[in-house]
């Protein structure tokens, strides 16, 4: 039988945790393309930021393989999102729990994919275990997500939790098979 290959992108705002996802999750090294943070805001977060994608594989059993692609979070990358929201499958957003300023940015970010790759998606509330950290009711109050929605506690660099959001997802993409 052929492997069926499933096409899942990971977004959200900048830092909200893509890259760690699916470092996190994948079985290859993830594929990375990154560059230094130009911005002054963006360098007092973090030195490097994805430009273009981030790659990652998770094979599930014979028959499947999850491709997982992570998009840039900055709006000036968004391009990006065009190319790799043709033929996916399903979409992980992220969003950074601890910063709410970020939340309108990933509103966009579901509304850009809804409008142009509808496809059953999650929303991973990301670094949960930090102080300050926003509840994931509090999170979906924010983001104005119906109750349809999953709306999932996260922290990306616990591999249970990121299997759990994975699998929440392969749940809403078998629904509509």
């Amino acid at each position: 039988m052929a492997e069926k290959k499933i096409k899942i992108v990971v977004s959200g705002p900048f830092a909200a945790g893509k890259t760690q996802f699916i470092n996190t999750i994948s079985e290859i090294e993830t594929v990375k393309t990154e560059a230094r943070t130009s911005k002054s805001d963006e360098k007092n977060v973090k030195d490097y930021t994805t430009v273009a994608m981030d790659f990652g594989r998770i094979k599930i059993d014979d028959e499947h393989t999850l491709y997982l692609f992570g998009t840039p979070g900055q709006s000036r990358f968004d391009f990006m999102w065009d190319i790799l929201g043709k033929g996916m499958v399903g979409l992980v957003v992220l969003v950074d729990s601890t910063d709410p300023a970020t939340f309108h940015e990933a509103r966009k970010i579901i509304n850009y994919f809804e409008s142009r790759y509808p496809a059953p998606f999650v929303v991973g509330c990301n670094k949960q275990d930090l102080k300050g950290a926003w509840s994931p009711e509090d999170i979906r109050t924010a983001l104005d997500l119906d109750e349809s929605v999953k709306v999932l506690p996260l922290i990306a660099t616990d591999k249970e939790n990121v299997k759990t959001v994975l699998l929440e997802l392969l749940e809403e993409i078998s629904k509509n098979l």
